[in-house]
């Protein structure tokens, strides 16, 4: 007769590959029940968004049938993992993952990816906010088509706006007039970012995607310094123009210690439509150089696509109207190789707090 240390021990063979370790000892096995051969647990992934949930639970199930148990019955949820140290974050301690979307350059698409990728992450079934932190141009409402959105005020806290199962908050949203310029200094600019943080009601989210304005200035420096955050995610494209100057924020963020969840590259390749080729009309492979070089993520490539510049200007993204487009596929990729990413950090700040917790108090 198969027992439950039987069953916990083959369990303990699957193995996640972001995590690199077996699902037994990550606590992704729950409520586990075996009464007369019957078997039932809850198997609890890391991310909806994981590009490797369906392959987990292939080689869950595969494990059962070895042991001989037919008909298990595996419900398989997923649960976010906290990629910063809540315990250091009081005002947003309901956020369990902050991240940056930061270029060294404008025109890069910076705020296109963000959005998508803050879509497709929705999409998987994640709770999803989108925080426009780029007060001098901000471009999220036209992108999805709220530029008229009020926002409210409740128990001192501004409530986000809501589109496309998206919290929404930007500075758009407080223009007198559409093309009313922000002329501010630094640390004004800086206090209305900390206000947008820390001063709304994101409520409970899997991840906040923050869309920081180009380049190195205060809002990216009060961003990594104000609150814990998982990390950021570089935005370039192949010219080595764009290159050399995301290698820059690279070297920012490095020296802030604040961990580089990876780089996407944006408008990487044409697909022609008569003869579905691939032509690197801007040149090939910028991102992957400066993954190689400085050991970070290669997270994805996006085609250049008019539909996305048509879609960003109409208000209507093209994850949501092209959704089986190869740009919108290639969100979709991205997206779930940066959910691994925030997993892989969140396994990582574990094991730092349980190396912590273990450590001898100081003796006086």
């Amino acid at each position: 007769m198969v027992g439950v240390d039987q069953v916990l021990e083959k369990l303990s063979t699957v193995i996640d590959p972001d995590l690199k370790k077996d699902i037994v000892s990550m606590g992704m096995i729950k409520d586990l029940e075996l009464n007369d051969g019957n078997l039932k647990f809850t198997l609890e992934l890391t991310t909806p968004a994981c590009p490797f949930n369906a392959e987990i639970e292939e080689d869950v199930r595969k494990a059962i049938d070895d042991l001989g148990i037919k008909n298990p019955t595996i419900n398989v949820t997923a649960k976010v993992m906290e990629g910063r140290s809540l315990d250091a974050d009081t005002a947003l301690a309901t956020v369990k993952n902050i991240i940056g979307v930061a270029s060294g350059k404008g025109g890069v698409g910076k705020s296109t990816v963000a959005l998508n990728l803050a879509l497709a992450l929705s999409q998987s079934g994640a709770k999803v906010g989108l925080l426009d932190a780029d007060i001098y141009g901000p471009s999220i409402p036209l992108m999805l088509g709220i530029q008229k959105a009020n926002l409210e005020v409740d128990d001192n806290k501004l409530q986000p706006a809501e589109s496309n199962g998206l919290k929404v908050v930007s500075f758009g949203f407080f223009a007198e007039q559409e093309h009313q310029a922000a002329i501010y200094r630094g640390p004004i600019i800086s206090g209305i970012l900390k206000q947008f943080l820390v001063d709304t009601n994101w409520s409970d989210l899997d991840y906040l995607i923050v869309d920081l304005p180009p380049g190195t200035g205060d809002i990216p420096l009060t961003l990594a310094q104000t609150i814990p955050i998982t990390g950021i995610l570089v935005v370039t494209t192949p010219q080595e123009v764009a290159s050399n100057v995301a290698v820059k924020a690279i070297g920012m963020f490095n020296k802030l210690n604040v961990p580089l969840i990876g780089v996407v590259e944006n408008m990487s390749y044409f697909i022609c439509p008569s003869c579905s080729e691939k032509h690197y009309i801007f040149g090939e492979g910028g991102a992957k150089k400066i993954s190689e070089k400085f050991s970070i993520p290669f997270v994805g490539e996006v085609p250049l696509n008019s539909g996305i510049m048509e879609g960003s200007d109409k208000g209507k993204p093209i994850i949501l109207t092209n959704p089986n487009s190869p740009s919108a596929e290639a969100f979709r990729k991205s997206a779930k190789n940066i959910a691994a990413q925030c997993s892989i950090l969140a396994a990582k700040l574990r094991e730092e707090m349980k190396a912590e917790a273990a450590e001898p108090a100081p003796t006086s």
